[in-house]
């Protein structure tokens, strides 16, 4: 009987140690003890190593003075201002060069895609070459050429005109508004102006969704985005001082500057990414079957209106995904600012580890700020994904 029991018993210990879910949990606790033993042996061995070397830890001294200029910045600094406001000028530089890196990869992509699937042999000709020649090209090259062409171009004194600027081996400077609240509320107006418009655009699209009505709403969506701006551009009082910009000594005086390095950083990191951004379009839009092609010419569209109502809607769908990869990238691409001295995040962190001492941190600074940015890229994205999917009735 005893050995009945202990068979029994041994045979469940076995049934359970034997099931796949007991493994496979068995499995991750020990991959998860390991990781936090090694993750505890290196603290350990980091902690003691910087204080045999005597060298203080934390992200105190970020409340210290930086004392060092930043040329180009979004907020005001001064070399008195803590790491902290320095770290924050590089995190905004990232962002702003970022988010115009992805509005002209975007658009310079879309263009040179769909020119890579049109029926004209030159075009489709010049836009292979555009995506081969420069998705081949390493971005921090191109980034290096484009800021050796903009230090070879003319000094102020010789400055090339431009409708309403010039261009310089300083940057691109161009008149702008004079400092007028009449004209910050009349860019309220227009950013208003267009959120009222792809509102109505979306109910005109439900509306033929649900009862078949098409409504014309172009003509009316077009008139609001004029109209409104002008109206509170009208009620401001028409303010229409503008801040010319004027040679004063070695450089020019005035207006608004584009910065080389910022020209530079931009145009090699957006190039670049345009052109893969163009390979995904190309592949988007051959991916809608041709019928839908065939159909949309049956009923005598035009074809600006098949690839606007046709096509992209429908390529969209296996565009988004690699989209948000290229993104993501051109994101973690800023980085390389540091080869032509544009102040974004990682070039300041450069400067305050060499000051301070403090590497640990100001990577750790760097992982969690470009892991944000990455995250929320994704994160946006996959709502752009959720909204173009085809949706289940």
């Amino acid at each position: 009987m005893m050995k009945q029991t202990d068979n029994a018993g041994a045979s469940a210990v076995f049934r359970f140690f034997g099931s796949k879910t007991v493994r496979g949990w068995s499995y991750q606790l020990l991959l998860a003890l390991l990781l936090i033993g090694f993750s505890y042996w290196l603290y350990s061995n980091v902690v003691d190593n910087l204080r045999a070397q005597r060298i203080a830890t934390g992200f105190g001294f970020l409340q210290q003075s930086a004392q060092f200029a930043i040329g180009e910045t979004l907020i005001e600094y001064t070399p008195r201002d803590t790491y902290a406001r320095a770290v924050l000028v590089g995190l905004l530089n990232t962002l702003y060069v970022t988010l115009c890196g992805i509005v002209l990869a975007t658009v310079l992509g879309f263009m040179v895609g769909i020119g890579r699937v049109s029926k004209n042999w030159l075009l489709a000709k010049v836009c292979v070459t555009y995506v081969e020649l420069l998705r081949n090209v390493p971005v921090i090259l191109q980034v290096i050429f484009w800021s050796v062409v903009i230090r070879n171009l003319p000094s102020p004194r010789g400055a090339i005109e431009l409708p309403g600027g010039f261009l310089t081996n300083r940057g691109l400077t161009f008149t702008v508004p004079a400092a007028d609240s009449g004209w910050l509320w009349t860019l309220v107006a227009l950013l208003v102006a267009f959120v009222l418009s792809a509102l109505l655009s979306r109910l005109a699209r439900r509306l033929r969704e649900l009862h078949g009505k098409l409504l014309p709403v172009g003509r009316l969506r077009l008139a609001l985005i004029i109209a409104l701006p002008l109206l509170v551009w009208l009620v401001c009082g028409a303010p229409h001082a503008l801040n010319h910009p004027e040679l004063r000594g070695f450089n020019f005086k005035g207006g608004f500057t584009i910065s080389p390095e910022f020209t530079a950083l931009l145009l090699g990191i957006a190039l670049y990414s345009s052109s893969f951004i163009a390979e995904i379009v190309r592949a988007g839009i051959q991916s809608v079957p041709k019928g839908q092609l065939e159909a949309a010419r049956a009923l005598s569209f035009s074809p600006w209106h098949v690839m606007r109502h046709v096509i992209i809607p429908q390529a969209m769908r296996v565009m988004v995904p690699p989209l948000a990869s290229q993104y993501v990238s051109l994101a973690k691409n800023s980085s390389i600012a540091v080869v032509v001295g544009y102040p974004e995040l990682a070039n300041i962190s450069n400067t305050l580890m060499n000051q301070t001492g403090q590497a640990l941190e100001a990577i750790a600074i760097m992982m969690v700020v470009y892991l944000i940015i990455s995250g929320t890229t994704s994160l946006l994205m996959n709502l752009f994904n959720r909204y173009v999917a085809i949706k289940e009735r």
